[in-house]
């Protein structure tokens, strides 16, 4: 559901500011460069807010300031406090010094808990007196990472705006099981979901993968059973994104560990070695044949899937159905209050 919730309120922020870096699955950074010569900064905070709530019905908080960490400050203001009404403005460095008396330095973004704990051995409880720290005092003393949040806390910034995040080294498919299969079978069907799901991410990417792994085990908590874990590793002849190719390539590894007779817990799919295209120099003796028309047919599977998850699958996964011994564990499988009308709460 968080995810569901997330897909809706970016594309409102994007909307609303020229330049957005999408931080987690709930927080986001906005540029507001510019913004104040057409309107009041907090007031524009407002209608963010608002916006979001009248399309998506969750109420959010909305930090405003210099740099990032005293945006962080802000928006830490507006949830812990419901006179600011979700908004919080600190451009003012009156308005700022004012709120940092008022924050524990543990709430300061960047600190946390354990590093509060010895800045406040030190003397130091607020983040006003964070701020008023020499930078070249807390580097010595901590670390550079440290010295930037004391930097911004005074209006330096130091973390510039990440539009475009960083493309991701190795994607990991992973489930316990709810069921533990001792049969081949299962745990292919099992592999070849996971390989399925892990090519649906790497296109997701824009990326081809070189290597594909696979890794099984049993549980170590287990009384009475010897613990087995074991992983291989297939490259491919080419970078692929096709989810055959990949599901082969897994498969192919699978054979190579799977041993009998054991009540398998865990396996799962990694992919790395991430290329930009798929590019390769084969040797004259390499049979590899590429698919025709993949990258249309694997477009094709992913809008279906888009709409409907899990509408079109391999048939190495099995049928799909509760009979499925290898199916993940569920036990607290959140309710999908947005997109499975069952899951609704209903209000008597």
């Amino acid at each position: 559901m968080n995810a569901d919730m997330s897909d809706r309120v970016m594309p409102i922020l994007q909307l609303l500011t020229p330049r957005v870096e999408i931080y987690s699955i709930d927080e986001a950074f906005c540029d507001l460069t510019g913004m104040r010569n057409l309107l009041s900064l907090e007031v524009f905070g407002h209608q963010i807010r608002d916006q979001i709530k009248r399309r998506t019905h969750l109420t959010v908080g909305v930090g405003i300031g210099p740099t990032k960490t005293l945006a962080k400050l802000a928006q830490y203001a507006s949830k812990r406090w419901p006179a600011t009404r979700g908004v919080v403005d600190l451009s003012d460095r009156q308005r700022q010094r004012k709120l940092m008396a008022l924050v524990p330095v543990e709430e300061v973004w960047g600190i946390g808990r354990r590093l509060g704990k010895k800045l406040q051995f030190m003397g130091i409880n607020n983040a006003l007196q964070l701020a008023e720290l020499s930078p070249s005092f807390i580097r010595k003393q901590f670390s550079v990472v440290v010295e930037r949040t004391v930097r911004e806390l005074n209006g330096i910034p130091c973390l510039g705006l990440e539009e475009f995040t960083a493309p991701k080294e190795q994607i990991i498919c992973s489930r316990s099981f709810g069921e533990k299969p001792s049969d081949e079978v299962s745990l292919h069907q099992a592999i070849c979901a996971h390989a399925e799901r892990a090519a649906e991410k790497l296109r997701a990417e824009h990326q081809f993968c070189k290597r594909v792994a696979v890794f099984i085990s049993t549980s170590p908590f287990s009384e009475n059973e010897v613990f087995y874990k074991n992983q291989a590793v297939t490259e491919l002849a080419v970078p692929a994104q096709d989810s055959r190719d990949i599901i082969n390539a897994a498969i192919k590894a699978f054979d190579t560990i799977f041993v009998p007779g054991h009540r398998y817990h865990r396996a799962g799919v990694m992919l790395t070695d991430f290329r930009s295209a798929a590019v390769s120099q084969l040797t004259l003796f390499d049979d590899f044949q590429p698919h025709r028309n993949s990258e249309e047919l694997m477009t094709l599977i992913d809008s279906i899937n888009h709409s409907g998850k899990g509408s079109v699958w391999f048939a190495g996964q099995g049928i799909k159905d509760a009979s499925m011994g290898w199916k993940m564990r569920r036990e607290r499988l959140s309710p999908a209050f947005t997109t499975k009308l069952s899951d609704i709460i209903k209000v008597k």
